[in-house]
């Protein structure tokens, strides 16, 4: 399996640079209680991400972020350092769970891998890629799975 550390600066990779296995680790993202609730005010205003004792009534016996923060969070650790495509992350579809609950304090790292290389058959400018990626705390414990197909571009001839 070949690993990639996505910080170490590489940018601009197309489809012909990917392989199957290769895996990408992201930069890193603490979450705190402010952020919490201010994407919450705005975003996903449900009592277990705004107020504490509300929250501690839950299901989540606490604080928790909202599931559609920690894939911002994502997103936002995979465009800055952890999935180098050339032309930029562009979804075409994909699929995303949320294992456990995003807490203030946790520490979020994403570690991605290619799962899927196909060029295009009608469009020789691109091809698709399957990537998993798991958004992970500072335990290691997975708390959003994502499995996303990309547009990516392959070097011109």
């Amino acid at each position: 399996m070949v690993e990639r550390d996505a910080h170490d600066g590489e940018r601009g990779l197309y489809l012909d640079d990917l392989l199957v296995g290769q895996r990408f680790t992201s930069a890193t993202h603490a979450i705190d209680e402010v952020q919490i609730k201010s994407f919450a005010r705005e975003y996903d205003p449900q009592p277990f991400h705004l107020d504490d004792a509300a929250a501690k009534r839950s299901l989540f016996g606490g604080l928790v972020a909202s599931g559609w923060h920690t894939a911002a969070i994502t997103m936002r650790l995979l465009v800055e350092s952890g999935l180098p495509i050339a032309g930029g992350i562009v979804g075409a579809s994909g699929e995303v769970g949320w294992p456990r609950p995003t807490r203030p304090g946790d520490v979020l790292t994403v570690v991605s891998e290619i799962v899927e290389v196909k060029p295009s058959r009608s469009r020789p400018d691109r091809g698709m890629v399957t990537v998993r990626s798991e958004t992970r705390n500072q335990n290691g414990e997975p708390v959003q799975i994502m499995t996303a197909q990309l547009v990516v571009p392959r070097r011109s001839a």
